[in-house]
């Protein structure tokens, strides 16, 4: 089982990451003044999706 595996089978983890990612987003958006809001958008999904944390997909037990 790969680390992806764990962090993916890790609900707690997905919770924290997604909170970190939350906060990065926030950051990012205060220092360019939300001049490219789209762009981290696109950014923190791509991301979240990769590490299989997608959030239009229903929640898993």
């Amino acid at each position: 089982m790969g680390i992806l595996d764990r962090f993916r089978s890790n609900r707690q983890a997905q919770d924290k990451a997604k909170d970190m990612s939350d906060m990065a987003e926030k950051k990012v958006n205060e220092k360019t003044g939300n001049k490219y809001e789209g762009q981290v958008d696109q950014a923190q999904q791509k991301a979240e999706g990769a590490l299989g944390m997608d959030r239009d997909k229903p929640e898993q037990p």
